[in-house]
């Protein structure tokens, strides 16, 4: 225990823990202000120089964020935050990449029943669509 506690005392994770709080303390601000559709596809980062800095998902949140400015510096001003802007940035996640999907192959009997289907259509189009759906499938 003695280890964990002396690791608290360096001046590097003082200053995490003290940033950290400071984000906890401007996200809770923000969910009192902003609207409930808003601060789920933003968050709060900080508050410096007067200025409240706030992340959107995405750039339309962003202009409904910027739309809604007014009221919201009246808002925090009735939150007694000494702040005359709000700041928002765009921050996009980041997605995974959709996998290609794998292509199926008909079993040789399906394939088989495919070509009979098609032969005894001929001359139709979803005959010829069968045709040409057997010849692929080979």
């Amino acid at each position: 225990m003695q280890r964990f506690n002396s690791l608290l005392k360096h001046p590097e994770l003082n200053a995490l823990n003290t940033r950290n709080q400071q984000s906890q303390a401007a996200q809770k601000i923000w969910e009192a202000i902003a609207p409930a559709e808003v601060t789920k596809l933003s968050h709060a980062s900080s508050i410096k120089n007067q200025q409240f800095t706030v992340y959107a998902d995405n750039s339309v949140v962003a202009a409904k964020i910027k739309l809604l400015l007014p009221s919201l510096l009246i808002k925090l001003q009735k939150q007694e935050c000494e702040v005359t802007a709000i700041r928002v940035k765009v921050q996009v996640k980041s997605t995974p990449q959709v996998k290609a999907a794998t292509p199926r192959k008909l079993s040789t009997i399906a394939a088989q029943r495919l070509k009979a289907l098609g032969h005894k259509l001929a001359g139709t189009p979803l005959g010829d669509a069968l045709n040409k759906l057997s010849k692929n499938a080979e």
